[in-house]
């Protein structure tokens, strides 16, 4: 029987672990990464806060400052209430929550790096309000296991002039993070979510999807954790 892809991941993983590149500019030496919770334990995500983006910004930005951290991180995996600030993730008979990628908190303008080396397989500007904005996919040959990676929440000058198709070496710098004007209208962060498979979409793909359905979804968007596990540490 044929190894499954989140297996094939691992292996491939283990025998590349110093390949990988950085996603963003971290110094384990020097940096430090502040969790975030998400979900309805977090009590002080009032309405108040989510339901004005400069305020739901100022509240990202002053826990970071607080943390001394450059960078907020977490969320696969996450059942979230935050969604419930956007149209987008309640227009079907059951609400989508569970969130299938990992989040970097950052500022705007924060630069975006590649993994590994990978083509790009598609972008867009997703920008209604809650979706991704500036989008960009890009599609990874992992020793003939197929592995796309969605970055969200990207400034639209980050999808000027690219091409499908185009290659993106190993840790060149390819996108930035977005302003809330043009990210989806979020706090400034990178969505990093791993694919298997693309379902024949181009420039998106669900990043968060019923609770009902987590299983599915989860098999098929394996943690990103994954990746950045090298590059944090």
């Amino acid at each position: 029987m044929a190894a499954a892809p989140l297996e094939k991941l691992k292996v491939w993983l283990l025998k590349n672990k110093d390949q990988i590149s950085r996603v963003v500019d971290f110094n384990p030496a020097a940096d430090l990464l502040l969790p975030f919770d998400f979900t309805a334990d977090n009590k002080e995500l009032t309405a108040e806060v989510l339901n004005d983006t400069a305020v739901f910004s100022s509240w990202i930005a002053h826990k970071l400052e607080e943390a001394h951290c450059r960078y907020g991180v977490g969320g696969y995996n996450e059942h979230r209430t935050i969604y419930n600030r956007s149209a987008h993730f309640n227009t079907e008979e059951e609400p989508r929550r569970l969130h299938l990628g990992v989040d970097i908190w950052a500022e705007a303008g924060t630069p975006v790096y590649n993994f590994y080396e990978a083509e790009v397989h598609s972008f867009q500007n997703n920008n209604q309000f809650g979706d991704y904005g500036g989008t960009i996919i890009l599609k990874y040959n992992l020793d003939g296991l197929t592995v796309y990676a969605l970055y969200g929440h990207l400034s639209v000058a980050s999808i000027a002039g690219l091409t499908e198709g185009q290659v993106i070496p190993t840790g060149q710098m390819f996108a930035f993070l977005g302003i809330s004007e043009e990210n989806g209208n979020w706090p400034p962060h990178l969505h990093f979510q791993l694919i298997f498979d693309l379902e024949d979409k181009k420039g998106d793909y669900p990043g968060v999807c019923q609770f009902s359905k987590r299983e599915v979804y989860l098999n098929n968007c394996p943690d990103p954790g994954l990746i950045l596990e090298s590059t944090f540490n």
